[in-house]
């Protein structure tokens, strides 16, 4: 995943100087020349594209998103922003970002292109977290896009006014999309309850908390993973252990970060005959929105564990 910056400097070293350089110019120079979005419609601009994908369905017709992080076929490691970001970020009206070190390049881009009217929503921010939080991956909790979708929709009708209920009502509707995620979480913590499972790295942790799972894998290997830091090796044969011996019913695998680790487990996964349950950092595309995508996340891992269904990719 995205690097937590408290142990190390996450997409940000991606962020070539030109891109500064580029912002300050036009701040400078101005940019009304140029045009992301029709006249009377708001830009605005996710930084990873679940947040993009919730503005879209709450602004409508009335806004224009863009998204940052939006490949699920590449390493957010690898993520290098371009001049077009710098020049979308400088233009936008409104910004959602995830905050705790995930996406810190988007504070360095948009400190570089000021805007005294700029909105931004940090879903850190809308939520309470703390900056220490281990577990950067706020989307995947249930708690998270109902609040920041409340967010959007109020920064939404300041900036735009009249079509104030117009935002309210698609941000009814994208609360009552919501539902059958939450029946199906409620649905596996009671027919599944306590279930045992692993993973590569924490991606999916607040969503397996909710379903009511017991993570055997020790936080230390998921951190030391997500950070490119290399894991202990007693942490590396226990969690090899985990699938030998068959003590977890699912393997969680962030298909986005593939490695000569994580590609060894997730074959001793196999071999041993434990599901994989492919889990993603950013929205699947196409065929998805974020209620669709958690869904499907739900939904394979309950075939894995009632069928032993792997679902590698969704």
């Amino acid at each position: 995943m995205v690097r937590c910056v408290q142990l190390r400097s996450p997409l940000l070293v991606t962020v070539v100087p030109m891109l500064v350089a580029l912002c300050a110019l036009l701040a400078a120079c101005g940019t009304s020349s140029a045009s992301f979005s029709k006249p009377g419609v708001i830009n605005a601009v996710g930084a990873e594209n679940e947040y993009a994908n919730v503005l879209a369905q709450i602004g409508g017709a009335y806004v224009h998103v863009s998204s940052i992080l939006n490949n699920p076929n590449t390493d957010p490691h690898s993520f290098e922003a371009s001049p077009s970001v710098a020049e979308e970020v400088s233009q936008a009206q409104l910004i959602v970002q995830n905050g705790i070190g995930y996406d810190t390049f988007m504070d360095k881009i948009e400190s570089a292109s000021p805007n005294a009217h700029r909105r931004v929503i940090v879903a850190q921010h809308v939520l309470g977290v703390p900056n220490g939080t281990a577990n950067p991956h706020l989307w995947y909790s249930p708690a998270t896009m109902p609040a920041v979708a409340k967010a959007m929709a109020s920064a939404l009708s300041a900036l735009a006014p009249s079509h104030a209920a117009y935002f309210q009502a698609r941000l009814t509707s994208f609360d009552a999309s919501l539902q059958p995620w939450l029946r199906a979480i409620a649905a596996f913590k009671t027919a599944h309850p306590d279930t045992a499972v692993a993973t590569t790295e924490p991606v999916a942790d607040y969503l397996l908390e909710a379903m009511g799972t017991k993570n055997l894998t020790p936080f230390v290997f998921q951190a030391d993973v997500m950070n490119g830091v290399d894991p202990a090796p007693e942490d590396i044969t226990l969690v090899n252990g985990l699938l030998v011996a068959h003590r977890v019913k699912v393997f969680c695998y962030n298909q986005q970060v593939v490695d000569s680790l994580t590609g060894s487990i997730r074959q001793n996964a196999r071999s041993a005959g434990i599901p994989i349950v492919g889990v993603y950092e950013t929205m699947p595309t196409p065929g998805y929105d974020y209620q669709r995508w958690m869904l499907a996340e739900v939904a394979a891992i309950s075939a894995a564990v009632s069928h032993g269904t792997s679902t590698e990719h969704l």
